[in-house]
């Protein structure tokens, strides 16, 4: 038995679980925010206890061994030598990394010459790994990239129709995001239906603050809705998913904006449905408000449900039809109300919500009824053991 910890470092947040392999068993969990800024807030729960504290906490290595130290304090390990494995997820693997890697000082030279791609985020997973690797050196560490699943894709999938030079020359290209989670529930979904993974064709909605859907066929990725970075495809919190790039100078030039940059910012912070509602990033302060009658977060609610379902339709089209539609992440296990009316708006493909079923937040189950022609299934989703799961293989 050995433990492995999983890591998920953000440009001032780190979260955490820690398991007992291969059992799979989660030991402890949590997360400090706030890191770099006055007041940083730690929380973990272990052995159905939570603790809580706030303190300064000026940088990730910091951070990393104020969780070691925790561990140990309340008495999750005795020792750091307990812990055997760490996981990192990275979000940029770009076209260097179509698989898990154990990491090297090429390797972590490499996460970090893919910043390009996720400049919000592959610094911050670098930073965490060069941390655990001055305080763990010894230990098997392992970098689990968002993109890798994605890297099944198709040419005509994941090209775009710009002159081929600018892939060739530049790797311009789709690359998609969340793979560990829709390699994770679409692995589960060949279980629930009882049918080999290599069998199945399915359409994973992973629906969160940020959000994208993907056609999984066979267990590989076809085609998903992200694109070059995070921002394309579905509307999001703040996100604006899909828009003609041709509006960008048009507005720029409205609102007297000179810094492209400062036009990608809007476009990743202040639209989707903050933009839309002028409420909130959050799905359930929107839903209050449409409940009470305010007209933009109605709007921002059924743009929203509209986008959801428009690339549901292509991935039809492109699947050739599907075993189940698989819905995940924050929005997706916690809203009944979402699921019911992105299906109800397309039962032409057979699909038929069950609404007791369906009433329930974050619980693994069939929310078809027993006639749908395409089962509907909720699965939380785990992108923690997946990361564990590759140390273990990495490991071998």
């Amino acid at each position: 038995m050995s433990k492995t910890i999983a890591i998920n470092a953000g440009s001032s947040s780190l979260k955490f679980t820690l398991y007992e392999m291969p059992a799979e068993e989660e030991i402890a969990s949590g997360i400090i925010e706030r890191i770099g800024l006055n007041n940083s807030i730690f929380t973990t729960k272990y052995a159905g206890e939570k603790y809580k504290v706030i303190e300064d906490i000026k940088n990730h290595e910091i951070a990393i061994q104020m969780v070691l130290d925790k561990l140990i304090e309340l008495k999750v390990i005795a020792n750091y030598e307990e812990i055997t494995g760490v996981g990192h997820r990275v979000v940029a693997g770009g076209e260097l990394f179509k698989d898990s890697a154990l990491i090297t000082d090429e390797v972590l030279a490499q996460i970090e010459s893919l910043a390009e791609f996720a400049p919000l985020h592959n610094p911050a997973n670098a930073t965490g790994i060069k941390a655990f690797k001055k305080l763990l050196p010894n230990i098997t560490s392992v970098a689990v990239f968002d993109t890798s699943f994605h890297t099944t894709m198709p040419k005509e999938n994941y090209l775009y129709s710009l002159p081929m030079e600018y892939y060739t020359d530049f790797s311009a290209r789709k690359y998609g995001a969340h793979g560990t989670s829709h390699k994770y529930v679409s692995e589960r979904a060949a279980e629930m239906l009882g049918k080999p993974l290599e069998e199945t064709k399915l359409i994973t909605c992973h629906l969160g603050n940020g959000g994208s859907i993907t056609a999984v066929k066979g267990g590989k990725s076809i085609d998903t809705s992200m694109g070059f970075t995070p921002l394309a495809g579905i509307t999001m919190g703040t996100r604006t998913g899909d828009i003609d790039a041709s509006l960008l100078p048009f507005l720029m030039n409205k609102l007297n904006i000179t810094d492209i940059n400062d036009m990608i910012y809007i476009l990743n912070n202040k639209s989707g449905l903050l933009g839309l509602s002028h409420i909130s990033s959050d799905m359930r302060d929107v839903e209050e408000a449409a409940e009470k009658g305010n007209e933009d977060a109605q709007t921002a609610l059924d743009i929203f449900y509209n986008r959801v379902q428009k690339y549901i339709g292509q991935y039809f089209a492109i699947l050739n039809g599907a075993d189940a539609i698989v819905f995940t992440a924050g929005i997706g296990e916690n809203s009944p109300e979402t699921r019911q009316i992105i299906i109800d708006g397309m039962n032409w493909f057979g699909a038929e919500i069950d609404a007791e079923a369906n009433n329930v937040r974050g619980k693994e189950r069939i929310i078809s009824t027993p006639e749908s022609k395409v089962k509907v299934l909720l699965i939380p989703t785990d992108e923690e053991i997946m990361i564990a799961r590759d140390v273990e293989r990495l490991r071998a």
